[in-house]
């Protein structure tokens, strides 16, 4: 395992955006998905968008065409650009690695709280 470290949640109101960031302290060229979880409170942890061997990416229904997931190799970095945010779409969001090596990894999750 390696240690993720997340940043860009907090307090947006309805209809902004938010662009979260997910650093490796290694290459992420050998690893084989990336993925962007979200737990709300009470509620189970749901897996909001993904991006498998670099190539094919995934979303939720609930997010299509508002968010995107990307990665920047040369900063090591995995992103989740979110627009136009709803009030259900607070919660704590989590980044996860699969490394070809290295296994998985989680981030320490960051806090998104979309209110007015």
């Amino acid at each position: 395992q390696v240690q993720l470290v997340e940043s860009g949640g907090g307090l947006v109101q309805p209809g902004g955006f938010l662009r979260l960031s997910c650093a490796a302290p290694i290459s992420i060229l050998d690893i084989l998905r990336m993925t962007w979880y979200r737990q709300a409170p009470g509620k189970q942890r749901e897996l909001v968008a993904g991006k498998i061997n670099g190539a094919t990416t995934h979303y939720v229904d609930s997010v299509k065409g508002r968010f995107t997931i990307s990665v920047d190799n040369a900063k090591n970095t995995v992103y989740l650009q979110m627009n136009n945010l709803k009030p259900e779409g607070t919660a704590i969001y989590y980044c996860n690695i699969v490394h070809e090596f290295l296994g998985s990894s989680w981030g320490q999750g960051t806090q998104v709280t979309v209110s007015s």
